[in-house]
């Protein structure tokens, strides 16, 4: 009968490569090695007499059947990690991986510098950090914890809303000091701008240009905000920004702050499968706290008043 006298721990193993579909990283992720981890599904699915991965070149790709039980590995991890918090106290329970996907501006600016000293506190996690200009899916375990600028569409997800953010345009100093004084949003319209590129936007969110300057069209443009930062660092002309990305460059200069800015969102999500564990908890308690400690210069306070 399948299921009788396999190896409960060759459960990690599987999880492992269901979220990463390679081996390699699998086995970065437990620790191991690539021979390893192969050896560990090639026995679970020998002992379960049940084909979970097909292979190929490109990695591994769950079949139906191992689309089935990865929310049973799931959920038996959870209980794993449930009862090691019982008995061990939660710091503890607090292990395993990680992988937390997060908008380029919103992890390179912000979440980078506040990273290192939680994992530093949390030697028992892997985090994965991945900083990125697309969304990756949830669904089908891309990512574990995602900040995006939208919340799901569907599916079986915990989100909340964890920041509000203003973006304003700006330009170099030495920008400004060449050509005559910007007075008005139709004097605006008439300077080169550096933005995303039109047909890359990948998100709602991204698309400023619409909402701030409508009908003007980027001249320089990139999928990249860093990019577009360096652009408007270097005098190429204006740019939109976070506020909390460019108060750190005094060289750059909003242009009409009060009239031309505009606000978007930051949203947390996870599947609800994993809400609960405990290593996926104290990352999205981590990132709450941070996100509310900074509303001041999300919302670009210093300079704008709601």
């Amino acid at each position: 009968m399948p299921g009788i006298g396999f190896d409960w721990d060759d459960l990690r193993y599987f999880l492992a490569v269901a979220q990463t579909g390679q081996l390699s990283s699998a086995a970065r992720r437990l620790r191991s090695n690539h021979v390893t981890v192969s050896r560990r599904i090639d026995r679970l699915e020998q002992s379960l007499s049940l084909r979970l991965f097909e292979r190929s070149p490109r990695g591994y790709t769950l079949t139906g059947v191992g689309e089935r039980l990865v929310a049973h590995a799931q959920a038996m991890e959870q209980t794993a990690d449930g009862l090691h918090e019982i008995i061990s106290g939660e710091a503890a329970a607090l292990r395993g991986v990680i992988r937390l996907s997060t908008p380029e501006g919103f992890g390179s600016f912000f979440l980078s510098s506040r990273l290192p000293d939680f994992a530093s506190r949390n030697p028992g996690l892997l985090i994965e950090f991945m900083t990125l200009q697309q969304i990756l899916s949830l669904s089908r375990r891309e990512a574990d914890i995602s900040v995006a600028l939208h919340p799901p569409a569907a599916g079986p997800y915990q989100v909340e809303k964890i920041a509000r953010y203003r973006l304003l345009v700006y330009a170099s100093r030495s920008y400004l000091e060449r050509h005559p004084p910007i007075r008005s949003r139709a004097e605006a319209m008439e300077h080169p701008l550096a933005g995303y590129i039109d047909d890359m936007i990948f998100a709602p969110g991204l698309d400023y240009l619409r909402d701030i300057l409508p009908g003007k069209r980027a001249g320089y443009q990139s999928s990249s905000i860093i990019a577009q930062l360096a652009a408007g660092l270097a005098g190429y002309g204006m740019t939109i920004l976070p506020y909390f990305i460019a108060r750190a460059y005094p060289q750059l200069v909003p242009v009409l702050p009060q009239e031309l800015h505009i606000e978007r969102e930051y949203w947390l999500s996870c599947r609800e499968d994993l809400a609960d564990a405990p290593r996926i908890r104290v990352v999205r308690d981590f990132i709450r706290s941070e996100a509310a400690a900074f509303e001041e210069m999300f919302m670009a306070r210093p300079i704008l008043q709601d």
